[in-house]
């Protein structure tokens, strides 16, 4: 597994068809880690793009701290990989509250951003939005536990199962996170949103309870058009094809 070094902490990073043209970045969600998109939506991006996800601070097989998990400092962890594989621009996705950090993304450094997808990202003053944190990182691991058995054809341990759930308890009970999140609850009423010109796609799933962000961000960013999947806020495990499909088509045009 390749772990690189970016901003004197270890970074896990996956990379698929590294000799293609154009790369598109995909940033995953709180209590996940990159496989949410490794497994399926990913080979289809691959398909034409250079493909790479990485997994965030103290997610999956990076290493972990404890504190930086505020939009400015993760923007920056992001920036700084962006470097470190001489990626001058690239195409950018993000899923939940990786979302939150694609559109912070895109306001620190416009220039390095060429199409931005937003996937399922909440308003963080909604404390309702902020609850389907729990349920998604559920969600999320009986997905990674089941892929991971399909396509490694090893069932995952028990001690392996053991330290996923260290990793949410330590994230959610010992990290800065928490207070991190609700630091950021007015970021959306942040008036630069209505000065992005990035082309940008919304992906929400159809009984999502963040669907009104979604359409709020649609009102907000002149260049944007938003999309309903099927499913609610887990849409890219739900509906992992459709998603990739959607993303290539438009990172494509």
């Amino acid at each position: 597994m390749p772990v690189i070094k970016v901003n004197n902490r270890e970074v896990h990073i996956q990379e698929l068809n590294k000799g293609a043209a154009e790369t598109v970045l995909l940033i995953h969600g709180m209590f996940s880690n990159l496989s949410v998109y490794y497994f399926n939506i990913a080979p289809i991006l691959a398909k034409h793009f250079h493909v790479v996800m990485y997994d965030l601070k103290s997610h999956g097989m990076s290493e972990r701290t404890l504190h930086g998990y505020d939009l400015n400092s993760m923007t920056d962890d992001l920036h700084a990989l962006m470097q470190v594989l001489n990626l001058e621009t690239a195409h950018l996705a993000g899923y939940s509250f990786g979302g939150l950090i694609a559109l912070k993304m895109t306001l620190r450094f416009p220039d390095k951003i060429k199409k931005l997808i937003v996937i399922e990202a909440p308003d963080p003053k909604d404390e309702k939005a902020r609850g389907i944190i729990d349920d998604y990182s559920r969600e999320f691991l009986e997905h990674y536990v089941e892929n991971f058995t399909d396509t490694t054809k090893v069932k995952m341990g028990k001690r392996q199962m053991e330290r996923n759930h260290r990793m949410y308890e330590y994230l959610f009970y010992q990290t800065s996170i928490k207070t991190d999140m609700a630091a950021e609850k007015d970021f959306l009423n942040d008036p630069q949103i209505l000065l992005i010109n990035t082309d940008t796609l919304l992906l929400y799933g159809m009984d999502s309870n963040c669907l009104e962000t979604g359409k709020w961000l649609n009102e907000k960013i002149k260049s944007s058009e938003l999309l309903l999947v099927p499913g609610n806020h887990n849409i890219p495990i739900q509906e992992p094809a459709l998603i990739g499909d959607m993303m290539n088509m438009f990172f494509m045009n």
